[in-house]
């Protein structure tokens, strides 16, 4: 096809797909039928189904308003609108799972249930404490959170109060309560909804599934209005969307899925690739394109995260099947400088080391946006404010503060928003100058101030909206105007789509899918961090692995990792880098089983294969840590495990951590059972690490002491 433009203007083919590579021009030309798009990271694959979107829709194979691109965040889904605005097809709809289920709710309810939509639930908590109360349980806001992620896991799952007991049998102790308090909860917390009549973000989805499950009618209409479909991020399906997918195709086969294995990072939401890697299997006719051009990072970057995963070690059976032909990247940028490696002496000496390395980068003219410090768990976060702060360098929190929310952006919003009845939008001036003079009242300057703290702030902020201004001005044409501009802003208010901030961001590697840097230091790889210390199975390792991959991938030049040998200083130095450096970091050697030369060795003994009261075999990683299956009686004293799980609570309370951080239910089990004496004994006890003994093995000690005297 080779559309020319009634005006004359270039063809199809020259604005549409000019500036795409080979596998992506066939990503956006292959518009019917059930295509499966393999995207490695760093490889254009938004950039790929736009275009596509957009060649369908000038070419006339797709209908706008019968088209629906679907992906996993707010961010994710006003990003994708915004390109395809650029692209000239601004009425396609782009949403995420449960906006496109609410707004199918919202409209189909009254015919197929009838009445007015229950009120949707923001955050589970409230509802959850009150559930708890019911039952007498008491929680804190640790247990209460991993009790919410818990019930969202299972509602995901499509698992019901009456089922889960008998499908969660390795998920461990969520919130310190065995599993059938758990189930009752879950339970409970359902009662509470309905009493209060209201529904959470999960039965927005289950709900849309039952109705087009049960009304033919309301699933003919909604099958007659979407013809074609595009996933985005498919390998973090959950069962519940992917449900909710084949009920919206009916049977038909136009379906564009988008993902890459090697970037699951969300299964303990309920998040699986199967979908992803059985497509072929589901669709034996369908086109199977691999993008594997890196266009984001140097060579150097690209090899590191290429070896990275190279070197796994088996998972198991079914992992095997599902990871075992990783994408390859292939660098597209010109060469630049090695990863550092760094070893540190304690954590704030690590912090330090990297607000130094920062501080280069900054005055060799690496702006501030442009640097990212990358960590496991939020917790880490406070030492780099810290040191960041000591250093005069700005940075902004991500999962802090919202842009949006921040005073100055709001009284932005309110003072655009009002110029708009006062400018003519035939005034000469380019939109970007008109924002700056707008904006000039609340404190904006075209340099930025030398002083640091709230000042800085404020103006990070409002510079962000003055380049926002300018960027959009020159995708969307001189016609674009301070009226278009508002409405934007209004957009992505609602979706939380940022732009961004002059300031070094501090994020979790959970938090930075998605987002790039030019320099980006992975902090704190050290072993029981990364993989993070109940990462206790081959499965739950693996994706510590990916989840290591994913902070690589996000650095397009500059790559920093760093560990530091002891928690503070002058404690004890026994942190071991991650296994996941072998053989990466300079004069270390990778494992015997990356070399093909058989297993590699282990780093502690493995827990027991059998009961040691029965003999029968053990089938779960906690009946393995306690060496006892879950049929026999336990042989800890009570008062002894109480007072365990009360000294956990606080210690998780006092850390704002889940409280199976600390230790799971597992572990406590062992401990008690096992009543360690010294450091010696406790170490030997699976679940303990050398940093959890360095952190919490004196005071577990004191407490079977104190517990013994009782």
């Amino acid at each position: 096809m080779t559309t020319e433009n009634p005006d004359g203007n270039a063809s199809l083919e020259d604005r549409i797909l000019g500036g795409l590579d080979a596998e992506q021009r066939e990503v956006a030309t292959t518009l019917t039928g059930p295509l499966c798009v393999l995207a490695g990271a760093g490889t254009g694959k938004t950039r790929a189904i736009t275009h596509r979107i957009a060649y369908g829709v000038h070419s006339g194979v797709y209908s706008p308003q019968r088209l629906l691109a679907v992906t996993f965040t707010a961010r994710a889904a006003a990003e994708m609108r915004s390109r395809l605005r650029d692209l000239g097809v601004g009425n396609v709809q782009a949403r995420t799972f449960h906006a496109a289920a609410l707004r199918q709710l919202q409209f189909f309810w009254p015919q197929a249930v009838g009445g007015a939509l229950p009120n949707l639930l923001d955050h589970k908590a409230q509802m959850i404490a009150e559930a708890a109360r019911r039952l007498r349980l008491s929680t804190d806001r640790a247990s209460i959170r991993d009790l919410a992620s818990e019930i969202e896991w299972a509602k995901v799952s499509m698992l019901t109060p009456a089922n889960y007991l008998e499908n969660a049998q390795d998920r461990g102790a969520p919130g310190g309560f065995d599993l059938t308090a758990v189930a009752r909860v879950f339970q409970a917390y359902e009662d509470v909804k309905t009493d209060r009549n209201v529904i959470d973000f999960e039965d927005v989805l289950l709900i849309t599934v039952g109705i087009l499950q049960e009304d033919p009618k309301v699933a003919a209409t909604v099958r007659e209005q979407y013809r074609h479909f595009v996933v985005d991020e498919y390998q973090d399906v959950s069962p519940l969307q992917q449900r909710l997918l084949e009920l919206w195709l009916g049977g038909r086969n136009e379906l564009c899925v988008v993902g890459d294995a090697s970037q699951t990072i969300y299964s303990f939401t309920g998040a699986s690739p199967k979908h992803l890697l059985g497509f072929k299997a589901q669709y034996p006719d369908a086109n199977v394109v691999k993008l594997v051009r890196d266009y984001r990072s140097t060579p150097q970057v690209v090899k590191l995260a290429n070896d990275l995963l190279a070197s796994r070690r088996s998972g198991g059976p079914v992992a095997d099947a599902a990871w075992a032909t990783p994408l390859k990247l292939v660098a597209q940028r010109n060469p630049g400088p090695l990863p550092q490696f760094t070893e540190c002496t304690d954590d704030e000496a690590e912090a330090a080391t990297v607000a130094g390395k920062i501080r280069t980068l900054l005055d060799d003219g690496v702006p501030a946006s442009e640097i990212a410090v990358l960590f496991r768990t939020n917790g880490q976060s406070e030492a780099y404010e810290q040191a960041l702060a000591s250093a005069g360098i700005g940075y902004q929190l991500r999962g802090g503060e919202r842009f949006f929310a921040r005073k100055e952006v709001r009284d932005a919003i309110l003072q655009l928003r009002a110029a708009t009845r006062a400018v003519s939008e035939s005034d000469p001036q380019p939109l970007g100058q008109l924002v700056r003079d707008i904006v000039a009242s609340l404190g904006y300057t075209d340099t930025a101030p030398h002083s640091g703290g709230a000042l800085r702030e404020r103006w990070e902020s409002l510079a962000a909206l003055v380049a926002l201004a300018d960027e959009l001005a020159k995708n969307r044409g001189p016609q674009f105007g301070l009226a278009d501009f508002v409405n934007e802003l209004q957009e992505r208010s609602v979706a939380q789509h940022a732009p961004t901030v002059q300031g070094v961001t501090l994020a979790s590697l959970h938090a930075a899918k998605g987002l790039e840097w030019d320099a980006v230091f992975l902090v704190g790889l050290s072993e029981g961090l990364m993989p993070i210390s109940f990462a206790d199975d081959p499965a739950a390792v693996d994706e510590e692995r990916r989840l290591l991959y994913v902070g690589i991938t996000r650095a397009r030049e500059h790559l920093s990792l760093s560990w530091s040998t002891a928690r503070t200083p002058g404690g004890r130095a026994n942190r071991k880098p991650s296994r996941f450096l072998d053989g990466l970091r300079p004069d270390s050697v990778a494992s015997s089983a990356a070399r093909g030369r058989g297993p590699a060795p282990r780093r502690k003994a493995a827990a027991p294969a059998s009961c040691r009261v029965c003999g029968s075999m053990l089938a779960s990683g906690a009946e393995r840590k306690v060496g006892r299956c879950s049929q026999c009686p336990p042989s800890y004293e009570e008062q002894t495990f109480n007072a365990l799980r009360e000294w956990r609570k606080e210690v998780a309370h006092s850390a704002d951590v889940p409280a199976f951080v600390v230790f799971t239910d597992a572990t406590l089990t062992a401990i008690a059972e096992a009543r360690p004496s010294s450091l010696e004994e406790l170490a030997r006890l699976a679940g303990v690490g050398p940093s959890k003994l360095e952190r919490y093995g004196e005071a577990v000690l004191a407490v079977l002491t104190e517990s013994s005297t009782l």
